[in-house]
């Protein structure tokens, strides 16, 4: 088992685990969307999808154990990857512009590991607040007697949860466009032939999340569906 750990606690490995967790959730996501985008067929095919998945327990618990362990995984590797850089970008160095003198600090610049720490710590705040919503019914009163339907609806019509969604998914939309690609080229898709098919993919599958998502709340507030 030494291979192992030296394999997970090497700065590849660490990559690697990032890459293989990032895409298992970004599947998670095209799979939850698609469930969730029954609201749009009606009552009867959304909470036909939600019985099924809870009529299951094994599958379900199994599902939410992976889930999960991804989730951690991703997390406390991602949270290791950006302590390592800031710890290598301490001796911060200065560059030279095109054809003036002026150095700038490198380290005082947005890079995109520190966007996606930002945009992935943001995406897990909605995370948590959407379990919270739809698997232990924070907040919810009354919402226990409700139909899986009627409690989507109800949920996201309600602005201030609304309005979370709608920023949560634009935020986890551009949280998994870079990852997405970052995750291919980690896995060794790095390659000039690849990487321009690699960037639509990873443009479009995030316009994806972020409309999918984000067209929940908005069409319950246009539609009035908490009324």
């Amino acid at each position: 088992m030494n291979w192992l750990k030296a394999f997970v606690t090497s700065s590849v490995g660490r990559k690697y685990l990032m890459a293989a967790t990032g895409l298992f959730l970004c599947l998670f996501l095209v799979i939850h969307l698609a469930g969730n985008m029954l609201l749009y067929v009606g009552d009867e095919a959304y909470n036909d999808y939600a019985h099924k998945l809870h009529d299951n327990p094994e599958f379900l618990i199994l599902a939410e154990v992976l889930l999960y362990a991804a989730f951690i995984v991703h997390i406390v590797v991602a949270i290791g990857l950006q302590v390592w850089n800031r710890s290598g970008r301490d001796r911060r160095y200065a560059y030279v512009q095109s054809k003036r003198e002026d150095r700038v600090l490198q380290g005082s610049l947005p890079t995109p590991d520190r966007t996606m720490f930002l945009t992935g710590f943001i995406g897990l705040m909605f995370i948590i607040v959407h379990v919270s919503d739809f698997k232990f019914e924070f907040r919810w009163e009354t919402i226990a007697e409700l139909d899986p339907y009627e409690k989507a609806r109800l949920i996201v019509a309600d602005f201030g949860r609304g309005l979370i969604y709608l920023v949560g998914s634009l935020v986890l939309a551009i949280h998994v466009t870079h990852g997405l690609q970052s995750s291919l080229q980690s896995l060794g898709w790095n390659h000039p032939k690849y990487m321009p098919t690699i960037r639509k993919i990873s443009w479009i599958f995030g316009l994806v999340v972020a409309v999918g998502f984000g067209s929940f709340p908005v069409m319950a507030w246009l539609q009035g569906w908490g009324g």
